[in-house]
């Protein structure tokens, strides 16, 4: 019995060309992330007062121009809430460079543990996880 392959070459070029074109290249990454004092990062932190603005820096590199960044702010344990309590979100639309988050409150922040979830293109990329005492 003999086979016949040249029945079998265009299906496989039609199974590679949908997956090319389903499968995304972008090397977009968040080279660093961090919580701090300041708008720009250079008080980076992990604890804040009751009083302060929380400040979200992320480095984004070999980002395209439409690459998206979302921080979702949660009160993970604090005082008066309860567990995993949603606060706010913001997204940026961007290419590399160093883009800037913050959260601020027109009264004092509860006592206890809080995160930022850092999304990448609607992917989850890195939780960064402080309090306030």
């Amino acid at each position: 019995m003999k086979k016949s392959y040249k029945t079998l070459i265009p299906f496989i070029l039609i199974v590679i060309m949908t997956l090319a074109c389903s499968f995304s290249a972008s090397t977009a990454n968040i080279a660093d992330a961090k919580t701090a004092r300041d708008y720009d990062g250079n008080d980076p932190t992990t604890v804040f007062s009751q009083d302060e603005t929380f400040y979200c820096t992320v480095e984004l590199a070999n980002a395209p121009d439409d690459t998206t960044v979302k921080a979702s702010w949660t009160a993970v344990e604090v005082e008066g809430q309860q567990p995993n309590t949603f606060i706010d979100e913001a997204e940026l639309t961007t290419g590399s460079g160093t883009l800037h988050f913050e959260l601020s409150n027109d009264g004092l922040w509860p006592v206890g543990k809080y995160k930022v979830d850092l999304f990448l293109n609607g992917e989850l990329d890195r939780t960064l996880e402080f309090e306030v005492q």
